[in-house]
Order: C-alpha cells, then sequence, then structure tokens
C-alpha cells in the first residue's frame, strides 16, 4: 500500500499550484503511462497494478525512477479516474525552450483556449495532422491538468506545447497569420501556405489586440442553423484544408 505521505504527494499533483511547485504532473491509463515511458519526458514514479506491470519490458520500466506496485483503488485514490486497472506515472515538467517561429512550418496558436477537454483534443488533432509546436496565450488551460493529458491519449509526448505573450510572439514573426474570423474569406477559396494558424476561444473568439495581427483571415463556411463550431472541431477542419491543399 502506498503511504499516506506519497499518498498526499501523488494526488495534490491534480491541482495547478503543486504541479508548479513539483514540477511535475500526472499520466493516467495504460495508454497514456506507456507513451510516456518511451518518450524522453523523465518519469519519477511509476504505479501500476500487478498485471500491468508485468506486461511491460524491465526496459521501459527502467525509465522510470521507482517503480511502486499498487492496487486499483490506490490508483483511484491519487488519480482523476474512475477506473484506472492498469497504472500511473509522475513525470517531469520540461523546461520551457525559447520560443521562435519558422516560417516554412505550420504552427498552431492557441488564444484564450480555457477548456481542458477541448485543449486536450486540439493537442491530439495537431498530432494526427503532424503539427509539432502549438504557442498557446498565458490564459489559455495548463497543458498539464489530467483532463488535458488525458484526452490527448498520449500526443503530448509528440507535440511541444509552449506558454507566452502571443503578441509578441506573432509581431515578431516573419509569418503569414490566419485566424479563424467570422468575417473571414472561405477557407475553401483561400491560398493556405505554412505560417501561424490562430485559434480564439468559442466563447470570445480571437482578441482584439491579435485580430490586428493577422493576414489572412479565414472562415469555415456554414449551411445550417448553427452558430457556432467546437474549437477542437473547427481546428480539426482548418488544419485539413491545409493538407487537402
Amino acid at each position: 500500500m502506498l503511504s499516506k505521505r506519497q499518498s498526499k504527494y501523488f494526488k495534490s499533483l491534480q491541482l495547478k499550484k503543486y504541479r508548479q511547485l513539483e514540477a511535475k504532473f500526472l499520466v493516467e491509463g495504460a495508454k497514456g503511462v506507456e507513451e510516456v515511458l518511451r518518450s524522453s519526458y523523465q518519469v519519477e514514479s511509476l504505479l501500476g497494478t500487478a498485471e500491468f506491470l508485468n506486461r511491460l519490458s524491465e526496459r521501459v520500466k527502467a525509465r522510470a525512477n521507482e517503480v511502486i506496485e499498487a492496487k486499483e483503488a490506490d490508483l483511484l485514490q491519487v488519480g482523476t479516474f474512475k477506473t484506472n486497472k492498469a497504472g500511473l506515472a509522475v513525470v517531469k515538467i520540461p523546461i520551457q525552450s525559447q520560443l521562435s517561429a519558422d516560417k516554412n512550418e505550420l504552427i498552431l496558436a492557441l488564444d484564450g483556449i480555457n477548456d481542458p477537454g477541448n485543449l486536450g483534443t486540439i493537442i491530439r488533432i495537431a498530432d494526427w495532422y503532424g503539427i509539432n509546436n502549438i504557442i498557446c496565450s498565458e490564459d489559455t488551460a495548463d497543458v498539464y491538468n489530467p483532463k488535458v493529458i488525458n484526452s490527448t491519449m498520449g500526443s503530448f509526448t509528440r507535440v511541444k506545447v509552449s506558454y507566452g505573450k502571443l503578441k509578441e510572439f506573432i509581431a515578431e514573426s516573419d509569418c503569414r497569420v490566419y485566424g479563424a474570423l467570422l468575417e473571414g474569406q472561405s477557407i475553401y477559396k483561400s491560398d493556405l501556405k505554412p505560417g501561424i494558424v490562430l485559434m480564439g476561444s468559442e466563447s470570445h473568439g480571437i482578441s482584439e489586440e491579435l485580430r490586428k495581427l493577422i493576414t489572412d483571415p479565414i472562415k469555415i463556411p456554414g449551411r445550417g442553423g448553427a452558430e457556432s463550431l467546437n474549437v477542437g472541431v473547427a481546428t480539426a477542419v482548418v488544419l485539413d484544408n491545409f493538407f487537402r491543399n
């Protein structure tokens, strides 16, 4: 069984202030844990049921600094899943490197996406389309929130997510800036090249200060009566058109 001290420590990482204090985050479930063990992330602790740990090779388990056999009840106590018969990992948050924009690369920029589920979905979509970098405004949801990590289904290990002042990042780049706006040109008629794809929140859209930096306003034409698209769905449609062209 886990000690009270261990349980308290692992559980505390559900909260942002403790993730920042410890520079650690949680990964839960078989898919996420296996992905992070095979990535470049540093795994501090691996908690797993006997069955799950026996499935892993010694080489993979050696990626963790410590391996703790745990019961499902332990995993549920310290994690966020309602069922978890596999494992949980405590992972070191990497130091954010200097942000830079390559005009030959397609970069996703997120302005005020505060729903963790939407952010996780967008990271997974970016991974599907081979987007390597996402730059987020400082008020975007925390990528290390368990809800974000869980909804990426392991894609967080392949997509670099950075935070910073979007206005400065975009203004200093030498890139075309595509912004999803209701008054933009139909994406089906737009000349789509590498650059920065800027997506705003469903409730507020792209902020006024960033709208001024958009060089290529685009929109997804609607044919029905819905007021708007979920930002994750909209991101998928937009990225798909970049590769379609």
